[in-house]
C-alpha cells in the first residue's frame, strides 16, 4: 500500500523564476517613480508560512469566510465541476480549501497545484496525497500569470478540465490584468471548462484596513519579509527598522494597497545597485482590488467566460463564483 500511495504523486515540474528574474523585476520595480516590487515574490518558504497565520487571524474575514461558503456550498461547487475533473489550482498554497473541494467531488481523476513556492508546495502535497491516496496529483512550481504547460499524467483519465482559483488572489491583479489571466486560463482549461473563482467584495472600510493591518503586526511581518528575502538572496542592504508597513484604501480603484514606508531619507544597495529613498516614500507591494458582483461578471465574460452560479456568505463579504469558458466560434 506504501508504493501505492507514493506513485499517485507525480515528480514536482519546477519552473520557479531564476535568481536573475528575481533580481531583475526588483531592480526595476525600484528604479520607478512610485516603487514597487511584484507581490509574487512575497511567496518565499519564510513568507508563505507567515500567510498562513495571516489566515488564522481574527481580522482577516477573507479565509475563513470563503471556506465558510465552501463548506456550505462545496456539493453545489463540485457538481458544477462534473465528474471524473482533472482540477487544475492556480496558487495552492497550504492546500487547505481544496480539500473540501476534493472531499465533494465525483471521482475526482488528477489534481494540478500551481504555486510559486518550491518549498511549501512540496510540503503540503505530500500530505495531501497521504490524504487522498487514489488521486493522482502532479505539482507544478511556476508563475501562474506566465505561460505553462499542463503535466501529462500517465493513466490518468479524466471527462474534463477545471480551474480553481480560490483566495481572492484575483484581486491583486488590476483589471486588465486579472482579464489576461482569466484568458490565459481560459486557453488553457479549454472550452466548456468551469473555472471556480473567490472573490472579494466592496465593504465598510474599518473591516478592509484592520484585514490588511492586523493588531498582532503578522501582516506587517509578512510585508516586511519581503525586504528580508532580497536582502538574503541579492546582497541587499535594506534595514528592516527603516521601514514599516502601511494599508491604504484606494477609493478611485476600489483596493487597498499594501506599502513599505521609508522612515527617513536613507540609501539602500541591491547588489551593485544602489536607490535612494526620502521619508516618506514608499514601495508599493500588493493590491488587492475588491469587486461588486455584477463588476466582477462583466470581467469574467471580456475574458471569454460566462458565469454560471455565484454563491456568497450572508454578510456579503465574500465571493464565489462557477465560471464557463465560452466556446470559440469558427468561421465558416
Amino acid at each position: 500500500m506504501s508504493k501505492s500511495r507514493e506513485s499517485r504523486l507525480e515528480e514536482l515540474q519546477d519552473l520557479e523564476p531564476s535568481l536573475e528574474e528575481f533580481r531583475l523585476e526588483v531592480i526595476q520595480g525600484l528604479s520607478q517613480s512610485q516603487k514597487t516590487l511584484p507581490c509574487k515574490f512575497l511567496y518565499d518558504r519564510r513568507g508563505s508560512e507567515i500567510f498562513d497565520r495571516i489566515c488564522d487571524l481574527p481580522e482577516y474575514y477573507p479565509t475563513r469566510t470563503e471556506l465558510h461558503i465552501l463548506q456550505r456550498h462545496a456539493g453545489d461547487i463540485a457538481a458544477s465541476l462534473g465528474p471524473e475533473v482533472r482540477l487544475v489550482e492556480f496558487g495552492s498554497g497550504a492546500g487547505t480549501k481544496i480539500r473540501l473541494l476534493l472531499t465533494a467531488l465525483d471521482r475526482p481523476a488528477a489534481y494540478l497545484p500551481v504555486d510559486i513556492s518550491r518549498d511549501h508546495l512540496v510540503a503540503a502535497n505530500a500530505d495531501l496525497a497521504r490524504s487522498f491516496p487514489d488521486l493522482s496529483i502532479a505539482p507544478v512550481c511556476a508563475d501562474y500569470t506566465e505561460p505553462f504547460a499542463l503535466p501529462e499524467l500517465a493513466g490518468a483519465r479524466y471527462r474534463t478540465t477545471a480551474g480553481f482559483f480560490p483566495g481572492s488572489t484575483i484581486g491583486n491583479f488590476t483589471r486588465a490584468e486579472a482579464v489576461g489571466f482569466l484568458s490565459a486560463a481560459r486557453n488553457l482549461l479549454g472550452d466548456g471548462a468551469v473555472m471556480v473563482v473567490g472573490v472579494d467584495l466592496v465593504k465598510d472600510l474599518d473591516v478592509l484596513l484592520a484585514a490588511y493591518d492586523d493588531k498582532a503586526g503578522v501582516t506587517a511581518a509578512f510585508n516586511l519579509n519581503l525586504l528580508r528575502r532580497i536582502n538574503r538572496e541579492l546582497a541587499g542592504s535594506f534595514d528592516l527598522s527603516h521601514f514599516r508597513h502601511e494599508a491604504r484604501w484606494n477609493a478611485e480603484l476600489e483596493r487597498i494597497e499594501m506599502h513599505l514606508v521609508s522612515l527617513r531619507d536613507q540609501e539602500v544597495a541591491v547588489g551593485t545597485r544602489r536607490f535612494r529613498f526620502r521619508e516618506g516614500e514608499t514601495i508599493h507591494t500588493e493590491s488587492s482590488h475588491k469587486y461588486r458582483l455584477d463588476g466582477f461578471h462583466e470581467l469574467a465574460r471580456e475574458a471569454g467566460f460566462d458565469p454560471i452560479e455565484v454563491w456568497t456568505d450572508e454578510r456579503k463579504l465574500f465571493s464565489v463564483h462557477a465560471l464557463r469558458a465560452r466556446q470559440e466560434t469558427t468561421p465558416s
